[in-house]
């Protein structure tokens, strides 16, 4: 197939993305495909129309203008097959608030609420310590602070305001980090080993992700089977529920025989520390399959849609 790899982009995740793309093209190349490598700029979307040309694109473009809808949007104008989610589900996913509300029937939160600019210059603020804050629309960990004192959450706030115009602001929950990725075998979601993370740095943040010896992975996670089964069934039921396509990754904690969600990611990252390439290869899939199966999902979806 001639498969373009859409990569780069606008993002503050673009150095991953672009991480990823290239890891994504030699690996469908491997495997005999036809790659372009388009690194997305402004200027693409005057170009538009030449992604028609063809057969699957595979969007790997992390964070704003790729995973938050916009891009899914204007793919799905010009009606070629593309990876990943669609556009509702990628406008809600990367909005943390809005997907907290659609899975909070499926799944403990951590208490969370939502504070404007506005709120914050006012000092509106009714805030429990300890705490996250977090941006309401953005990937990567950019922006997280967990802060365990009025300092570090006023320092906390004054900076991710210059930046963002509403943050949340959620309860702190110690425990086990995990992740969890489903991929779409054969048009199944399938759950594929939880990762468990033990970063050397308080939490999971960019630099731990990013970062050679920064985190240990354990796969399978150090938790009970009971347990394992009870995340497998909640990652398969958001997964469903928010329509993910081909491939995404839940982010939990694991505390007090709870597992508290945290996000989903429809674009999760494919460098060679990334988390679902992990997993797969546990499950007993490679890269090269791992990311042909996404390929061939994509294709197999869009043809069956259009009843082609």
């Amino acid at each position: 197939m001639k498969i373009a790899v859409l990569m780069g982009g606008i993002s503050k995740e673009r150095e991953i993305s672009l991480r990823s793309g290239k890891r994504i093209a030699q690996a469908l190349r491997r495997f005999g495909h036809n790659v372009d490598e388009i690194d997305v700029n402004y200027d693409t979307i005057y170009e538009i129309g030449k992604l028609k040309n063809y057969d699957v694109l595979f969007n790997i473009l992390h964070g704003t203008f790729g995973e938050d809808g916009r891009m899914q949007a204007i793919l799905d104008a010009i009606s070629v097959p593309y990876t990943g989610s669609g556009v509702e589900t990628s406008v809600i996913a990367f909005d943390k608030y809005l997907c907290n509300l659609l899975v909070d029937d499926l799944v403990d939160i951590p208490a969370y609420t939502l504070v404007s600019k506005d709120d914050y210059r006012k000092g509106i603020l009714d805030i429990q310590i300890p705490c996250v804050i977090k941006p309401r629309r953005e990937g990567s960990s950019i922006g997280i602070h967990i802060c365990h004192s009025i300092d570090e959450l006023e320092s906390a706030l004054k900076t991710e305001f210059e930046i963002y115009d509403e943050l949340i602001v959620q309860k702190y929950v110690k425990g086990i980090e995990v992740t969890i990725s489903v991929i779409d075998i054969d048009s199944n979601p399938t759950v594929l080993p939880i990762l468990e993370l033990r970063p050397k740095k308080e939490f999971y943040d960019y630099e731990a992700k990013y970062t050679d010896g920064l985190t240990e992975f354990i796969i399978p996670a150090q938790i009970s089977e009971e347990m394992t089964r009870r995340i497998e069934k909640i990652a398969l039921d958001i997964y469903k529920k928010l329509e993910c396509r081909h491939f995404a990754r839940i982010d939990g904690i694991v505390n007090d025989d709870k597992f508290y969600f945290l996000e989903v990611n429809t674009l999760p990252g494919m460098t060679d520390l990334s988390d679902l390439p992990m997993s797969a290869k546990v499950y007993g899939m490679s890269f090269e399959e791992l990311v042909n199966n996404i390929v061939l999902q994509a294709y197999r979806d869009f043809h069956s849609k259009i009843g082609v």
